[in-house]
Order: C-alpha cells, then sequence, then structure tokens
C-alpha cells in the first residue's frame, strides 16, 4: 500500500511541478513545433491536405485526445487481462 502511495505522489508531482517551474510557458503540441520548422525550411509550402473537421475549441480537442487515450488505454488493459485469464487458465 505505501508502494502505490508512494508511486502516486511521483506521478502527481511529476504532473505539477513543471506548471510551477515554467511559469507563463505555452505548453504546445508537435504539430505546432513541426509547422513552425516547415515554415523555416520552406516559407512557400502549402498543406496538401486540410482536417476534414476541426475542434471548435481547444477544450473541446484535448476532451477528444483524452478520451482516445482512455479507449487506447481500456483495450490494453482488457487485452493484458484477457491474456493473464487464460495463462491462468491453462
Amino acid at each position: 500500500m505505501k508502494k502505490n502511495l508512494l508511486l502516486l505522489a511521483i506521478v502527481v508531482l511529476l504532473a505539477i511541478v513543471p506548471l510551477f517551474i515554467q511559469k507563463g510557458a505555452e505548453f504546445g503540441g508537435a504539430d505546432g513545433e513541426a509547422e513552425a520548422a516547415i515554415s523555416e525550411i520552406d516559407a512557400s509550402y502549402e498543406p496538401w491536405f486540410e482536417s476534414l473537421w476541426e475542434p471548435p475549441s481547444g477544450e473541446i480537442e484535448s476532451l477528444l485526445f483524452a478520451l482516445q487515450a482512455a479507449i487506447g488505454a481500456g483495450f490494453i488493459g482488457y487485452f493484458i487481462g484477457l491474456m493473464r485469464g487464460k495463462h491462468k487458465e491453462g
């Protein structure tokens, strides 16, 4: 039990400490960094594909990303549990 609480505390600290160390910093994603790098290399570059649907706000985009991660984690957890159950049966 103590080990789990210690691990949970470490995870919480890893999530919160950067917010206090880098006050006012913008935590952008890799998409924005890639766009800036491409613009530096070739200013005349135009994307050859546009999104079919653009989320109305950053919050909804974050929600969809978190939902996708949760579904993926659920699937992986289910699969691992299923395989462990089959292994214990046989």
